[in-house]
């Protein structure tokens, strides 16, 4: 009677099991949307129709993130032939209704219960009009996430990563705030690669485009050790007989995306509006020197030291400068290094200038984040 008693009971387990497949065990890199504690966002630009009843009913979708500016701003006022005048009439009559539609869709949404953002499609262009422009049409509040979209790095066609720098400072110095990153596996690999000249991209939190069901092969964990959204279902892998998550009252093109956390702690972290902790993996260690009669005496252990970034020649002849000057200079009393002016750069000299003016009551606030901005830098490029 026991023996029939526990095939029936295992039967009915794997009768269990079968009818409710197990996803719990899935890391956040491969396919976390199965698991039904990871909240979800999704992303959306102006054709792609909303029937927010339907969508409000899933509540796994914690956030909404529309398109907001698209490259520069259209000109201020239209001239020219027929032709060149009514494509620019058509171009203010897109921007009007489609920055309507985006502060509706702002007003429904935050209604329904949904933390709200907007990202700037960025093009070839001024990046500092382009950051206005953004603010202009998506006019952020403090708790609305701002993004920044580089569909690839080519900078004939999308920003380059040097304007993208430059456009993420801007909105920092506007807002006090700093965008998240939207790109994909390859761009956000190439930044990874060289995050000591993309030192403020490198920073940003990661919104990751890939629509596999793995990505931890390809995910740059070298600079970000997570993403912070992962656009994982989109019209290239979503149709009408497959799609990776449905949401209802959406079309199939809609734009989908999972945090590697449940629905209340993205409401807490949103709207991600600070840096990542930098990393210094780019090379993984040096061994540590050791005296040499330790080393004789096989009594010393071996221990490594993390290194950074690549060693720059002029912080390199700065620090031999610094050392050569203490340890000959120095020593001789008669003889004393000579005074180097504005050795920090333009920095000291722009606060000493300042200095000698009379006091107006303006406070300066020098950007903590440096960027790759040198001589050096630009020379390399």
């Amino acid at each position: 009677m026991a023996s029939r008693f526990r095939r029936l009971a295992l039967s009915a387990i794997a009768a269990a099991c079968a009818t409710f497949p197990v996803t719990t065990h899935a890391s956040d890199f491969s396919e976390p949307w199965k698991k039904v504690d990871r909240a979800l966002v999704i992303d959306a630009y102006e054709y792609n129709s909303i029937d927010w009843q339907k969508l409000a009913g899933d509540k796994r979708i914690v956030g909404f993130i529309n398109k907001a500016s698209d490259g520069l701003p259209p000109p201020y006022s239209c001239s020219g032939e027929e032709t060149a005048y009514r494509l620019c009439k058509a171009l203010w009559k897109r921007h009007a209704v489609a920055r309507e539609l985006f502060h509706t869709r702002r007003t429904v949404a935050k209604a329904l219960g949904l933390k709200w953002g907007a990202y700037h499609l960025a093009r070839p262009g001024n990046p500092i009009e382009q950051a206005e422009n953004f603010l202009d049409f998506a006019e952020p509040g403090p708790d609305d996430l701002m993004a920044l979209d580089i569909e690839e790095n080519d900078p004939t066609k999308w920003i380059s990563l040097e304007d993208a720098e430059i456009f993420v400072r801007h909105i920092f110095l506007r807002t006090g705030r700093y965008p998240i990153l939207y790109t994909n596996g390859t761009t956000s690999r190439y930044i990874a690669d060289n995050r000591y000249r993309y030192r403020l991209l490198s920073r940003l939190p990661l919104w990751y485009a890939r629509y596999k069901p793995e990505i931890g092969i390809h995910f740059p964990k070298g600079n970000w050790q997570t993403y912070t959204l992962w656009q994982f279902s989109a019209q290239a892998n979503c149709g009408i007989r497959r799609c990776p998550y449905r949401v209802a009252g959406t079309p199939n093109d809609i734009d989908v995306n999972v945090a590697p956390m449940n629905a209340e702690s993205l409401r807490k972290a949103w709207p991600f509006g600070k840096l990542i902790e930098a990393t210094d993996e780019f090379v993984a260690s040096v061994p540590v020197p050791i005296a040499r009669e330790k080393g004789l005496k096989g009594e010393s252990r071996i221990t490594y030291a993390s290194v950074a970034y690549p060693v720059r020649l002029d912080l390199l002849a700065e620090a031999l400068r610094s050392s050569w000057d203490r340890a000959v200079l120095g020593a001789v009393p008669a003889i004393q290094p000579p005074a180097r002016r504005y050795a920090h750069g333009m920095a000291e000299y722009i606060a000493a200038r300042l200095d000698t003016r009379p006091d107006v009551g303006r406070k300066i606030d020098f950007d903590p984040v440096s960027t790759a901005s040198t001589e050096m830098d630009s020379a390399g490029r």
